[in-house]
């Protein structure tokens, strides 16, 4: 048997960018999604902390080091720039590999810094 099983987050990043009048998804600065191992196209889940939307979108590349995390299309609905969301990216395993996998956490602060915790 195979599991879905939760792989990488990004950890209470801030919205800065929102954009309606775009094809939807969410964009990403490239630094974040190299520390998180997670690629452009890859669908996420993002979670709104502060009003518990959970919703589900492709990540667009940003420029790296432009500390965007940005909602477009229909995304844009979700969240207002400032909100902290935690950005989760799934994978799946062979049921027997499942208890020695370790998420990958990508902690940032709230202008989008990776953080040591």
């Amino acid at each position: 048997m195979q599991r879905l099983v939760c792989r990488s987050k990004i950890q209470h990043a801030a919205i800065t960018k929102k954009e309606l009048k775009y094809a939807g998804s969410i964009g990403i600065d490239k630094t974040l999604l190299l520390a998180a191992d997670i690629y452009p196209n890859e669908v996420v889940q993002v979670l709104n902390v502060n009003n518990g939307n959970r919703f589900e979108t492709y990540v667009i590349e940003e420029k790296a080091g432009s500390k965007t995390i940005a909602l477009y299309g229909p995304a844009a609905r979700m969240g207002e720039v400032g909100d902290p969301v935690v950005i989760l990216s799934y994978g799946i395993a062979d049921e027997q590999d499942v208890p020695g996998l370790k998420v990958k956490v990508v902690n940032v602060d709230s202008k989008n810094n990776s953080i040591k915790k």
